[in-house]
């Protein structure tokens, strides 16, 4: 069961689940779907939330080190100062980074582009136990991929159902997989890439091509309503969180994780010797 009480009028998995938020061309990205309280609230919650996120990891963690073989993985997906790197840390941050792996996707390099685009995906999935995060995916090469036509129209089509083949893969083999795009307005873009030049310590957050690629937003929408209407499935669901207001996406996003966490029903695995005898021997240690 979530921490969210009774703040949350609608379940975070039912409200910002892409089936029931509309097109993302009409989403109002400064919206908290679903949760009555204002940012006190959230960020109180989030405080609590991440208490009961950390110990479900480490019972995670836990039954993957006692021969377990499921894990979670967070995919983020959002354009240009959304705030993906924000959840890694506020988010990620509520967790022990020793049953945490992070993962950023940038341009393919010259390795990785002379296999198939989810080679680069295979080698970096978390491993038993683990908690994966993905800034950004395998999702890039159904987005600039497509919107920049690196490849073939018909070789970006045919990726959809191949993603969707491998994520019902992945949980059948037992991960557990959340995606999450994150939706910010073009309001809200400018006014953080224009404090990234406004402040030096966030020079090195500005990169000139975003304005290039702001210039390419419609292209985006429709390439991101494709992936939701193509690639949404039961067992590895897309949510869209607005980004507006980076306490709600924090939260939001902690929300859906602990949701995933608790659905696994995780149980501190059982002791592999005699307590009884393991007692003693520690009683009488000099």
């Amino acid at each position: 069961m979530s921490s969210s009480g009774s703040l949350w009028s609608v379940p975070p998995s039912s409200a910002l689940r892409v089936r029931n938020t509309g097109p993302i061309s009409d989403f109002d990205a400064s919206s908290t779907p679903g949760f009555d309280g204002d940012r006190g609230d959230g960020e109180a919650l989030l405080a609590k939330t991440g208490e009961r996120l950390a110990q479900l990891q480490e019972m995670l963690y836990a039954e993957g080190r006692s021969g377990g073989n499921r894990s979670v993985l967070l995919v983020l997906q959002g354009m240009d100062t959304a705030g993906k790197g924000g959840i890694v840390r506020h988010v990620g941050g509520l967790m022990d980074p020793q049953g945490l792996s992070v993962v950023g996707f940038g341009k393919p390099t010259a390795e990785e582009l002379s296999h198939d685009f989810l080679w680069r995906i295979h080698r970096a999935l978390p491993g038993a136990g683990r908690i994966g995060i993905f800034d950004r995916s395998h999702y890039e090469d159904v987005l600039p991929v497509r919107v920049h036509n690196l490849v073939p129209e018909d070789t970006w089509r045919a990726r959809y159902q191949l993603i969707n083949d491998f994520e019902a893969e992945l949980v059948a083999a037992g991960t557990t997989v959340i995606k999450c795009a994150l939706v910010v307005s073009k309001e809200e873009q400018r006014a953080r890439l224009t404090e990234r030049l406004e402040r030096p310590d966030k020079f090195w957050k500005y990169n000139p091509n975003d304005v290039d690629e702001r210039a390419l937003w419609d292209d985006y929408l429709a390439a991101y309503q494709d992936i939701f209407d193509l690639t949404d499935t039961e067992t590895a669901p897309w949510f869209m969180i607005p980004a507006d207001r980076k306490w709600f996406s924090r939260l939001a996003v902690s929300e859906l994780l602990l949701d995933a966490l608790d659905s696994l029903d995780l149980e501190w695995p059982p002791a592999q010797f005699d307590v009884k005898v393991e007692k003693r021997r520690v009683a009488e240690m000099s």
